[in-house]
């Protein structure tokens, strides 16, 4: 039974125990979640991280259920929610120095895909900026000459303030008379055969 694309329909799609953490995969849920699915699967395709082919898989899946079950047309879906889940953790062992054991956490989660058509043809469209939103501007009244001649001539720079140079410190003369001059270094003696015997 063919549903028509302008009702909300969700369809969704899970991939579970997927052997990668959680935190790896919501890294790039984020990059795909609001966007529909041809934007989605460009962002995935580009994306360098493992966990984008693991997402694509998920999302192939929500679009196959969404076409045979529901009668809906991939290309004008949404991707409503992109959820990463903890799964279980896999606890392994590895050897240490001096005969102890370190634990190994083998991470794996659980990612699940919400794709929904859009409700309507105009909630597609993106919305007006707040300048296409604003007015256009009254056109201006005709000039006079001499209102002319003052917008031509080009504003008055202000000059810039210039630093003024650190003043020297003067030494006063009992800064100078208790200094006391630095003693000449002594050459170290470099020892020889005959000073070690």
């Amino acid at each position: 039974m063919a549903v028509t694309p302008t009702e909300t329909q969700t369809v969704r799609a899970q991939a579970k125990w997927v052997r990668m953490s959680a935190r790896k995969g919501r890294i790039v849920a984020e990059h795909i979640r609001g966007r529909s699915v041809p934007e989605a699967r460009a962002v995935l395709a580009f994306t360098p991280r493992a966990a984008a082919r693991e997402i694509e898989k998920v999302l192939a899946s929500a679009v196959a259920n969404a076409e045979a079950n529901h009668g809906l047309n991939g290309d004008d879906l949404v991707v409503h929610a992109a959820v990463v889940d903890e799964g279980p953790t896999l606890k392994r062992w590895r050897a240490r120095a001096r005969g102890r054991v370190a634990r190994i956490k083998k991470r794996t989660c659980h990612i699940t895909l919400t794709l929904a058509s859009v409700e309507a043809p105009d909630a597609a469209l993106p919305k007006p900026s707040k300048a296409e939103e604003a007015p256009a501007p009254e056109p201006a009244e005709e000039a006079t000459a001499d209102d002319t001649t003052a917008e031509a001539a080009p504003p008055e720079e202000k000059p810039k303030r210039a630093r003024k140079p650190a003043a020297p410190k003067a030494e006063t003369e009992t800064e100078t008379e208790t200094k006391r001059p630095a003693k000449p270094r002594t050459p170290r003696r470099k020892k020889t055969e005959e000073t070690e015997g």
